[in-house]
């Protein structure tokens, strides 16, 4: 099968603009033989929302490398859109809540004055439905599992998984273009990008500083922005039971270090500057997450010590180049405290 539609096709999406989720079979038409648009899976999880209108959340003309750490790397003709995230049906209940990527392909821009969608496009067919449909079931399936591993195990692709193919080109810093692009776009505007761009070349001064200066001559030992330095040889846990609705303070940055080694990870979770950002701050438990895909290999890691997701605390890409993929951070329990609330009188 060869995609009839291209991965060139362009909106002119912004944030705030209203579009329509395209139907299966025009969604059909734009996938090759693997269920991608430019190496882009279409999850099984995305069909739910086939006919729906929705709202862009940011436009996703660039994204982080959370697999090898490459920095920023260019996305072409893709949006997020508003409240979308996967919710792991069709990936053995993964719990990452990844924010899912849209290409313009599979999308209609509609006036937010128009009357309803297309006759049955307000009735959103859900996966169980999808699996009807024989063109798809063989094709959504490619796109969402991989052969079986040699020990038996399921070994699954997602968008996050191919991320790399997907985004294949770098963005460095120097490209000045990419915070253009964002501020006319709607991401972010003109002070965070400003801010973003002073963090990120302070990060890289310490970086090279670090490489050629002697340590007594480094800028605060060398370290990037947010200041965090791990003091821990082995860190430490706790279980507090944390349930969904609990409400919690984020411990300050100087709670947080001694649970932290010098690579900054706890457990081998880590803690970077953007959840820094929120030590001080007051939220709520949202859910639990026992399991999430390893984007490097497609494994399902399953959590000796569950981790915990925030309501409302997403990474804003603040210290990270105006990344608008929005990640929910996952928080260890020792970097946690329960509020004890008043009961209502």
């Amino acid at each position: 099968m060869q995609a009839a539609r291209s991965g060139s096709t362009t909106l002119g999406l912004r944030v705030g603009d209203i579009v329509e989720v395209l139907g299966q079979a025009e969604i059909l038409a734009t996938l090759d033989e693997n269920g991608e648009l430019d190496a882009l899976p279409f999850m099984p999880e995305m069909l739910a929302y086939c006919g729906q209108r929705l709202t862009v959340d940011k436009v996703a003309h660039k994204t982080c490398d959370t697999l090898t750490s490459s920095g920023i790397r260019r996305m072409a003709n893709a949006v997020h859109l508003t409240g979308v995230r996967c919710g792991g049906e069709a990936h053995g209940g993964c719990q990452a809540a990844c924010l899912t990527y849209w290409k313009h392909a599979w999308l209609r821009k509609v006036d937010p004055d128009s009357g309803p969608g297309r006759p049955g496009a307000e009735q959103a067919m859900t996966a169980p439905q999808a699996a009807d449909d024989t063109r798809l079931l063989p094709l959504l399936t490619i796109s969402a599992q991989r052969p079986l591993a040699e020990d038996g195990e399921q070994v699954w692709r997602c968008q996050a998984t191919e991320l790399l193919r997907a985004a294949p080109q770098q963005l460095p810093l120097k490209n000045l273009g990419q915070f253009a692009e964002d501020i006319r776009t709607g991401n972010f505007g003109l002070f965070w990008t400003a801010r973003a761009i002073l963090v990120a070349t302070y990060n890289r001064v310490q970086g090279l500083g670090k490489r050629i200066l002697p340590p007594r001559w480094q800028f605060r030992g060398g370290l990037h922005w947010g200041f965090l330095r791990g003091t821990a040889e082995k860190t430490p846990t706790v279980r507090s039971d944390l349930q969904p609705g609990d409400a919690v303070r984020i411990k300050s940055k100087k709670e947080v270090a001694p649970t932290l080694n010098p690579q900054l990870l706890n457990r081998g979770m880590g803690f970077d500057a953007e959840m820094g950002r929120h030590c001080g701050k007051t939220a709520r438990v949202a859910r639990r997450v026992d399991q999430i895909i390893d984007e490097r290999t497609g494994r399902m890691i399953r959590m000796k010590n569950p981790c915990i997701v925030l309501e409302g605390v997403i990474c804003e890409g603040a210290f990270n180049l105006n990344c608008p993929r929005s990640i929910t951070p996952y928080w260890r329990e020792v970097w946690l405290e329960k509020i004890e609330e008043n009961p209502t009188e």
